[in-house]
């Protein structure tokens, strides 16, 4: 047995016995096999359904910016609520960013956590923002660099959750507990907080069911925003980037390995080996983290590469708590690697800071930069 993990026990030589059934997490080349064998794998790759039934709500303009609320069907469930922002003084096209919210353990709102609206934020997400991303809508800060910027409602969060009415007894019993247990009252968002951390893996199991994973029905979703995205004509079709941390670092990684149309991506907070998670960190990790089936196929890193020298940008946080440091540096240097053998090392930047799980300012700033400089470039052959 090569290792005892806390977490398995007695059943730590479980991991040797895996090794020994099959190759795990192979060194995966970047190309068009790799890519569709991934989509096979996240399944929901068929794309015959966009955003369809656009809808503009409102209509503001706030702090040197325009604002549209949007609201569209993915062909199930309730409508995606969605937001662009733009610079209210540009008359031409501009290049257009997928803002992506993260997972946070907070699914009650997704696109208020990054995006400041018509309304004033929720009081409930000024916590999200100043633990995670220095206190600022990061979203609208991008959009004053020069770009036209959507922000979406992810599957399971905001406009896209689940009805607390609809989850079984058992994820009820939950939310009582815990509201008994906190004699503080809490609010409507915190006890559906509670029941989402449930609802997830009964949700994962319903995605085996009908032959799906929670990461390729939310990359689908993702997916349909960028068609949407790139058909506005306030947009350059051809410059499309995305940028997310945490679980919108996931998201953004799954939309560089199945989105053509994403030009340019930025994966913050969200990138080690699979392998170098054990032991301590797969509890505090999301589905869409796992696609099963993924480790026969590939590691992390390879899914993030699978579209080099498609220009892609890391940003690691050195005392990242999901994260080990050695897995971390592993996947930079599969990254790196892969990028190296297109003939396109300068495609790929991992940047390492100081600190902990965030997307802080100077982050945001470096990454704001990175994608103003890609997505004025010309493609990468």
């Amino acid at each position: 047995m090569r290792n005892r993990f806390e977490h398995l026990g007695a059943f730590s030589n479980w991991v040797d016995e895996a090794h020994r059934q099959t190759s795990l997490h192979p060194v995966t080349a970047p190309s068009e096999q790799t890519r569709q064998a991934i989509r096979d794998v996240l399944g929901f790759s068929e794309d015959s359904r966009a955003a369809e039934e656009v809808q503009v709500g409102r209509v503001w303009e706030s702090d040197g910016l325009t604002g549209e609320e949007l609201s569209w069907s993915v062909g199930y469930g309730p409508r995606t609520r969605a937001w662009v922002l733009r610079p209210a003084a540009a008359s031409n096209p501009l290049p257009g960013v997928l803002a992506l919210h993260g997972h946070d353990g907070f699914k009650f709102f997704g696109k208020e956590k990054v995006a400041d609206g018509p309304d004033d934020p929720p009081a409930s997400v000024t916590e999200v923002r100043e633990e995670l991303y220095h206190g600022r809508a990061f979203a609208n800060a991008l959009a004053k660099r020069g770009f036209v910027v959507l922000v979406h409602d992810a599957f399971l969060w905001g406009s896209r959750r689940f009805p607390f009415e609809v989850m079984p007894e058992s994820v009820r019993r939950a939310v009582e507990d815990f509201r008994t247990a906190h004699e503080g009252h809490p609010d409507e968002a915190e006890l559906y907080n509670v029941a989402a951390r449930h609802h997830e893996h009964l949700v994962a199991k319903y995605c085996s069911v009908l032959g799906t994973t929670l990461a390729g029905v939310v990359a689908r979703e993702d997916r349909a925003a960028a068609d949407y995205l790139r058909s506005r004509p306030d947009v350059i079709p051809e410059r499309i980037g995305c940028v997310g941390l945490s679980g919108g670092g996931c998201r953004a990684a799954l939309l560089q390995a199945t989105c053509d149309d994403v030009r340019a991506a930025v994966v913050v907070g969200m990138m080690t080996t699979h392998e170098h998670l054990l032991d301590h960190h797969v509890d505090q990790h999301t589905w869409m983290f796992f696609p099963p089936g993924l480790a026969r196929l590939c590691d992390w890193p390879d899914l993030a590469a699978s579209r080099a020298p498609s220009p892609l940008l890391v940003q690691y946080n050195r005392d990242d708590h999901l994260f080990t440091p050695e897995g971390m540096q592993a996947a930079h240097e599969r990254i790196a690697s892969h990028y190296r053998s297109t003939g396109h090392a300068g495609a790929y930047s991992g940047e390492f800071y100081d600190g902990p799980h965030k997307f802080d300012v100077d982050m945001q700033e470096s990454a704001f930069g990175w994608l103003e400089r890609e997505l004025s470039r010309r493609r990468v052959a």
